[in-house]
């Protein structure tokens, strides 16, 4: 096994963006492609970490960028003003989103017709977008992700499978978001599953996370738990 990475500069229209793809050399011809969506921060070393550990189990993976190349939050106050109008704007993270996710497809080392997306915060709520869209792809997979639906996508059907893993105290999620969730899942048609872990907080699967402020906090055992329930997940979409 020898994981490989590369740089893939992309456009939306003059706007340049900077993923990352990671793959095992090692393995012969094209192979899924699991899409991260990047946390409020943007495209940082902890998705890097993750689209790595995807290519050891096999996947392609691409951590997508939607800021912009070289664009990153370094404090709450720039994470929240580079995210802000991506919340303002849904239809936009939308375009941005299906942008990305279209650029792996389009990887020699991805096969196209079996793709699937993960996201942590930020990122959760925007797999969850893409799910919303309606966009054939295998399966959505949401890391304590903001749980609000758009406003832009209702009466569509969702083709994705969808999994949702979520910290039961999630102050940015609470339960009635859960639950409404759930019920917007069924409603759209979707073939969903959702995780809650209990005493749980957000960013529970971001080792580091420590930040009582805003109810954020890294917890090994659901971390674990999380990514299991992923493995089995990713492997029921691309048996």
């Amino acid at each position: 096994m020898s994981i490989q990475t590369r740089q893939l500069e992309y456009a939306d229209g003059d706007l340049v963006l900077e993923g990352l793809l990671a793959w095992d050399d090692a393995v012969e011809g094209p192979r899924p492609g699991v899409m991260v969506s990047h946390a409020w921060a943007g495209r940082t070393g902890f998705e890097g970490s993750i689209v790595v550990k995807l290519a050891e189990l096999g996947y392609v993976g691409f951590a997508l960028d939607l800021y912009s190349k070289g664009v990153r939050g370094s404090n709450k106050e720039e994470n929240a003003a580079l995210m802000q109008p991506f919340l303002d704007d849904r239809e936009m993270l939308q375009k941005r989103l299906l942008l990305s996710l279209n650029t792996m497809r389009e990887q020699a080392e991805v096969d196209a017709e079996n793709v699937a997306a993960i996201g942590y915060c930020f990122g959760g709520l925007s797999v969850l977008d893409i799910a919303r869209t309606g966009e054939d792809l295998a399966g959505v997979a949401s890391f304590h992700g903001i749980l609000v639906p758009p406003g832009n996508l209702e009466g569509n059907t969702i083709t994705a499978k969808v999994l949702v893993l979520h910290g039961w105290d999630d102050p940015m999620a609470p339960p009635e978001h859960f639950v409404a969730l759930a019920e917007e899942l069924t409603a759209m048609g979707a073939d969903w599953q959702m995780h809650a872990y209990g005493n749980t907080l957000h960013a529970f699967a971001k080792p580091g996370t420590d930040d009582p402020t805003i109810g954020a906090l890294y917890s090994e055992k659901a971390d674990r738990r999380s990514w299991a329930a992923t493995q089995d997940f990713l492997a029921e979409l691309f048996a």
